[in-house]
């Protein structure tokens, strides 16, 4: 079959253009293909499915305003629930490096959902992906909504049970490690001792107050300005459509969306992925913080600290035999420097913002929704494959507890700080347990053997 009859002819306001006979889409779309070859990554799933969800709600409303006739919005209603579904994702082809704002995304799902409408109703009536599919709505209004939809959904499905997962074996190792004693460290140099329970406790709380703030910034995603249309002023909207249609997609999501304080600043800011990103970086920060801590603890076995022992999961070396490395911790800091990075991304695309609309919508729903699957998909396997592994060595950790110098720390109540710093700077230069030093110097009594063991400093 030649390349022509492989395609078919459309138009629109710029003129002719050649769509391949299978797609959904339509000329604007191909347009879009066209003019933007730039990455190959598209929007995700999660994305779509928002699309789907606002396009079915509207003419949901639609229908029930009497604005858009019956037969025509239940076809929408049931194309629409095919895009939330998934059906037709391969027909979503527009790059993440579009048209400013997502003109051509909201075409895309425009336009695929008329198509299909009009397939369900047997080619009977033609259904336009701007009159009908698009009535009572705009991209600048729908984008915006949509990213906001996705993003909550997400991380309310997806990353904060992951999260909560991590927190909870987290605080299982630090009640399985609470009676092992070890040194602790400041400065990567000796510190007074500490738990090993205690110290993974630290962990445990981190997670679990970054999970709440995470949470919390749901409540700004559930602002969606659906009705605004082009700049927030709700022209040739009907005036119960806005109440009608945010209840309308709670209804499909069982999450409260609710109208924005303001509809204007809603659509001059992308203030909510902006502060949400901010609680995602702080996020990869403090996993960055805790891979790096038990990277340091299980480091060795022979030459490094080796106070506990990381799950074996694949050979680490292609030159040394037998050799493992600490993979999943190291695969954790690549994805938390990326969603660093993707935070500022956000930042600067914030800053472009421009009067009534901000036209970097695109980039900034591909940043913020892949920073939330990446840290999804990077924790859940975390947890399966290391943190619920890990055991501790405890007599690496009673060996390096007895011979740290900041036992000293307990002397300095009973002879002065600088007499027992004398006794550690001696002990160290002449590599000697504080013990021998005292010994010494004939002040080993009962009381500075007992002010000196580690079992009293915790």
């Amino acid at each position: 079959m030649d390349s022509y009859n492989q395609h078919r002819m459309e138009n629109d306001a710029l003129g002719n253009i050649m769509i391949p006979s299978s797609a959904y889409y339509g000329p604007q779309t191909q347009r879009a293909v066209e003019n933007f070859q730039i990455s190959g990554i598209r929007l995700p799933r999660s994305f779509i499915k928002a699309q789907g969800i606002i396009k079915a709600s509207a003419a949901t409303v639609n229908m029930e305003l009497g604005t858009l006739p019956p037969e025509i919005g239940t076809a929408i209603i049931k194309a629409s629930e095919e895009v939330i579904e998934g059906k037709w994702d391969s027909h979503f082809v527009v790059d993440v490096y579009q048209a400013g704002a997502g003109t051509s995304q909201n075409m895309n799902a425009n336009e695929v959902i008329a198509r299909r409408a009009s397939e369900i109703m047997g080619g009977s009536q033609e259904i336009h992906a701007n009159d009908h599919v698009n009535m009572s709505q705009s991209t600048n209004d729908t984008f915006p909504s949509a990213l906001n939809i996705a993003a909550a959904e997400t991380i309310i499905q997806n990353l904060l049970p992951a999260l909560l997962h991590l927190q909870q074996e987290l605080q299982k190792k630090a009640d399985q490690f609470m009676p092992i004693l070890k040194s602790g460290r400041t400065h990567l140099h000796d510190g007074v001792p500490i738990r090993l329970g205690q110290e993974f406790s630290g962990f445990a709380e981190t997670i679990h107050a970054t999970y709440k703030q995470i949470e919390e910034r749901l409540d700004g995603l559930y602002e969606i300005g659906l009705g605004g249309n082009a700049i927030g002023t709700k022209m040739n909207l009907h005036p119960e459509y806005i109440p009608k249609v945010i209840q309308e997609v709670c209804n499909r999501t069982n999450l409260p969306f609710r109208e924005p304080i303001n509809i204007f600043a809603f659509m001059q800011n992308m203030s909510e992925p902006i502060r949400t990103m901010l609680s995602l970086k702080e996020l990869a920060i403090h996993l960055i913080k805790i891979t790096s801590d038990l990277r340091l603890l299980s480091s060795g076995p022979r030459t490094g600290l080796d106070e506990i022992t990381l799950p074996s999961i694949q050979p680490g070396s292609t030159i040394m035999p037998g050799k493992v490395n600490p993979a999943m911790l190291e695969m954790m800091h690549m994805v938390c420097c990326q969603v660093i990075g993707y935070e500022t991304a956000i930042a600067t695309t914030g800053i472009a913002g421009q009067l009534e609309i901000n036209v970097m919508m695109p980039v900034i729903a591909h940043t913020f929704l892949h920073a939330i699957d990446l840290l999804t998909n990077a924790t859940n396997p975390l947890v399966t494959k290391c943190i619920s592994g890990i055991q501790a060595n405890e007599k690496v950790c009673k060996k390096w507890m007895d011979e740290s110098l900041a036992l000293v720390t307990g002397l300095s109540p009973k002879m002065g700080y600088d007499m027992a710093s004398q006794i550690g700077l001696k002990a160290d230069d002449e590599n000697k347990t504080l013990k021998q030093v005292l010994q010494e110097k004939g002040l080993l009594t009962e009381e500075m053997n007992k002010a000196i063991d580690p079992r009293g400093m915790v």
